[in-house]
C-alpha cells in the first residue's frame, strides 16, 4: 500500500469546515488490491499448467494432451457473450458452467476484478428472486431490532432566532435526516430495505462488527492512521449520536431501496434530503485488508490506513450491513457520471476508532438515486463500466 495517499480530481468545489475535510482515503470496492491475473481463466496448452475444471473435462473426453491444440484453437476465439466482441481480453471471465466468456464491464451487475475461482454466469446460476418483506409491523420492527416505534417523530417547537445576522451565515455542520411524519411511509422504507438485505443473504446490523476470525476491535485505533483522522466537532457528535438513535428507534432516513434488473439493488430519496445531512454509517464487518486480497465482494470499503500495510483495514459487508452497502457508485470517466454524485464519504475519529459516514455534499431531491466516488482513494475500481 502506498504511502502517498492521492484521491481523484473533484468534479466540483465542496467547501468543508475542517472539522469535516473530503476524505479522499474512503474506497469501497477492492481497494488496495491488485488485479488477479491479466489474462481470463482458460485451459493451457500442454506444459504450460491446468485449469483444473477443464483439466478434469478433457481428462474425461479421453486425454488432455491430444486435444490440447483443439482446446487452444477454441478460446483462441473467443467472444463476449453479452456484446460479441473479442477484444479487452485481460477483462474476459470463463463461465466454470458452460465455457462461454463474459466480459466483466458487460456483466450486471459487473464484476470488479476477474474472479480466482469458480464462477458461474447469469443462465448457470440461479440467482435469488427478490422476494418483498412482509409489510407487517411487528416483523419489522423485530427484523431491525426497533427499540420503540412511535410512527412518526415527535414535533418539537423551535424558539425563533433573535434576528443576528452573523447567524445568517450558511453554517457547514452535520445534519440530522428528517424522517416521515408518515409512519406507513416508515414502514415501507424500512421493508425495501429488510427485502434487499434478506434477498443478498445478509443480517442488518447498526455497527460494526469484530467476529472471530476477522480484526480485532483494538485494531480499530484511528490514532494509527497516516496523516491523522478527522475530529468530530461536538454540534457534528451530537449530531451523528442523535442519527444512530433515530435509526434504532425506527425513526430512519427517508430512504428506498429498489431492485434495478441491471443494476441489482439500489437506493433512492424518499424525500428531499439537505446538503450536509448524515445518510448513513458504512456497517459490517471489520478485517485486515491483508484478510481480503482474494475476496471477491465488490462492496469493501477502506477504514484505516496506516504506515503499516499490514494493519491496514476495510468494511466487509458481505455479513452483515445496512443500508449503505446498496448505494450506487458514479462512472468517475464521464462528465455525466461526476454530475450524479451527491454523496461523499468522510471518515471520522470517534471514541478513538474509525467510522465512516456517507454525507450529502448537495441538496438531493425526492426520486434522485444515490451515489457517491468509489474511486475518492485510488482509480483501481472499474467505475468506467457503470451506468
Amino acid at each position: 500500500m502506498p504511502a502517498n495517499l492521492r484521491g481523484n480530481k473533484r468534479e466540483r468545489d465542496v467547501v468543508f469546515p475542517a472539522n469535516v475535510q473530503e476524505d479522499q482515503n474512503c474506497r469501497p470496492g477492492q481497494k488496495g488490491r491488485e488485479r488477479r491475473g491479466s489474462n481470463p481463466r482458460r485451459p493451457s496448452v500442454a506444459g504450460e499448467g491446468r485449469d483444473d475444471t477443464l483439466t478434469v473435462r478433457d481428462h474425461n473426453a479421453g486425454g488432455a494432451c491430444e486435444k490440447s491444440e483443439d482446446v487452444a484453437d477454441k478460446y483462441a476465439e473467443l467472444r463476449c457473450k453479452s456484446c460479441g466482441s473479442g477484444d479487452s481480453e485481460a477483462e474476459m471471465v470463463l463461465c466454470d458452467g458452460c465455457d462461454l466468456g463474459f466480459h466483466t464491464f458487460c456483466l450486471r451487475p459487473i464484476l470488479a476484478a476477474v474472479p480466482a475461482e469458480e464462477w458461474f454466469c447469469p443462465s448457470c446460476t440461479k440467482s435469488p428472486a427478490v422476494k418483498e418483506f412482509p409489510k407487517i409491523q411487528t416483523k419489522i420492527i423485530d427484523f431491525f431490532r426497533i427499540e420503540k416505534f412511535s410512527g412518526a417523530p415527535e414535533s418539537k417547537k423551535r424558539r425563533r432566532n433573535s434576528g443576528n445576522l452573523t447567524l445568517s451565515k450558511r453554517s457547514r455542520k452535520l445534519a440530522v435526516h428528517n424522517p416521515s411524519k408518515d409512519p406507513d411511509r416508515l414502514l415501507e422504507q424500512m421493508r425495501s430495505l429488510a427485502t434487499a438485505l434478506t434477498t443478498s443473504n445478509i443480517l442488518y446490523s447498526d455497527e460494526l462488527t469484530y467476529p472471530p476470525g476477522c480484526a480485532p476491535r483494538e485494531s480499530n485505533d484511528a490514532s494509527l492512521e497516516i496523516g491523522g483522522m478527522q475530529e468530530m466537532s461536538k454540534d457534528d457528535r451530537a449530531a451523528y449520536e442523535l442519527s444512530k438513535r433515530m435509526w434504532r428507534e425506527g425513526q430512519v432516513a427517508p430512504l428506498i431501496v429498489k431492485h434495478d434488473p441491471g443494476q441489482g439493488f439500489v437506493v433512492e430519496a424518499d424525500s428531499a434530503i439537505k446538503d450536509m445531512t448524515i445518510v448513513a454509517e458504512y456497517i459490517g464487518d471489520v478485517d485486515y485488508m491483508k484478510n481480503r486480497v482474494n475476496d471477491d465482494g465488490n462492496g469493501i470499503m477502506g477504514l484505516l490506513f496506516t504506515n503499516n500495510p499490514s494493519s491496514e483495514l476495510v468494511i466487509c459487508p458481505d455479513k452483515r450491513a445496512n443500508i449503505a452497502r446498496f448505494v450506487s457508485g458514479i462512472n468517475n470517466h464521464t462528465r455525466e457520471g461526476k454530475k450524479k454524485q451527491n454523496l461523499r464519504c468522510i471518515r471520522f475519529n470517534v471514541d478513538g476508532e474509525a467510522r465512516a459516514l456517507l454525507i450529502a455534499i448537495r441538496d438531493i431531491a425526492k426520486g434522485e438515486r444515490l451515489y457517491y466516488d468509489y474511486n475518492a482513494y485510488k482509480s483501481d475500481y472499474p467505475t468506467q463500466c457503470f451506468l
